[in-house]
């Protein structure tokens, strides 16, 4: 009787050891896994995530989305989202004196085009279109773009205008750059040929 429960005893001891074993190991390969994935970086679908948050507080829409107008005031216009000063629509009348350094800066009714001492700026279409959009920009030329302030990053390329804050954007880590960039690459391309900016002396010319 002795035997049998000392033979119980150490059989009881021998499967808890096994149990507590298999569940340290059990733990063990939970937190090699999740380090794996630390290491391995953010998803695609993090880095979406993170791009459409950045893109919303950075207020990017205020420009670049085309807006609807109702009772309320302007709303998004959710079937254009970031695709820019829409192509053919008319200016309000330009006052000569917002070409003038330290006068009124004019912006156009959805706040898509913008018009001061730079000439007639629009904003651009950041949807992934091919044509009209940045749906030919690499990662590297869209945060070179805005590193550089530079039309594509190009050396000798044409400036930024007003009212785009990028000195303010090329502030961001590589990192939240690229995730604004995997963002915009996420959304329905619209195809929508934003106008060359205008230089002072043409706006002049358009001015009353």
């Amino acid at each position: 009787m002795k035997k049998k429960l000392v033979l119980t005893g150490i059989l009881g001891l021998l499967t808890g050891t096994a149990v507590l074993f298999q569940a340290s190991c059990t733990t063990q390969a939970e937190k090699n896994a999740t380090q794996v994935l630390k290491d391995a970086g953010p998803t695609k679908g993090d880095l979406i995530a993170r791009g459409k948050y950045l893109t919303t507080i950075g207020a990017c829409h205020d420009c670049h989305s085309p807006k609807k107008f109702g009772p309320e005031g302007p709303s998004l216009d959710e079937e254009r989202l970031l695709s820019g000063h829409p192509a053919g629509s008319p200016l309000p009348p330009i006052d000569a004196k917002a070409l003038t350094p330290g006068g009124w800066l004019l912006f156009a009714g959805d706040v898509t085009a913008a018009v001061g001492p730079w000439g007639i700026s629009y904003a651009a279409n950041l949807t992934p279109d091919s044509a009209t959009g940045t749906g030919a920009w690499s990662e590297e030329t869209f945060v070179k773009t805005l590193r550089t302030g530079k039309h594509l990053g190009q050396e000798g390329g044409r400036d930024i205008l007003p009212p785009m804050p990028w000195q303010m954007v090329r502030q961001m880590t590589d990192e939240d750059l690229k995730a604004v960039y995997t963002y915009l690459q996420s959304l329905p391309p619209v195809k929508n040929r934003v106008p060359a900016p205008v230089s002072p002396a043409e706006a002049a010319k358009l001015a009353k």
